[in-house]
């Protein structure tokens, strides 16, 4: 998939995850945010020629992100997202865990655009 199309597809995630809000389903929703969590990240891998395979690959790329730019508060961001996650198969958060993880993740979705490679966009 292309750098452009991992953004747009966390994009779709998320207005999904906001419909599911509105309806009440907090399971559904949560699993659709760490999606428009992930998407962003493998996009600025992907940018970098890294393969993200793996849970543990997501989390050591966002902490190495992190420590370049620690202000970003990436490092939350993406725990909250895990938490989401979890969420999604346990379904043990409440309303107000999940409407402040999706408050989270929207302020999350653009920071990892900063650290594109963009000289490998076109190439994706």
């Amino acid at each position: 998939m292309s750098v452009e199309g991992r953004f747009g597809l966390s994009g779709k995630f998320l207005k999904e995850a906001e419909e599911l809000l509105r309806n009440g389903d907090y399971a559904q929703a949560s699993g659709k945010l760490w999606v428009a969590v992930i998407e962003p990240v493998k996009a600025v891998a992907a940018s970098r020629d890294i393969s993200l395979g793996t849970r543990a690959s997501l989390f050591q790329f966002v902490s190495q992100l992190a420590r370049k730019n620690p202000e970003l508060g990436l490092v939350d961001a993406f725990h909250v997202a895990n938490s989401l996650c979890t969420n999604s198969y346990q379904d043990w958060l409440s309303e107000d865990f999940v409407r402040r993880g999706a408050e989270i993740v929207q302020a999350f979705i653009d920071k990892p655009k900063r650290f594109l490679r963009t000289e490998n966009i076109g190439e994706r």
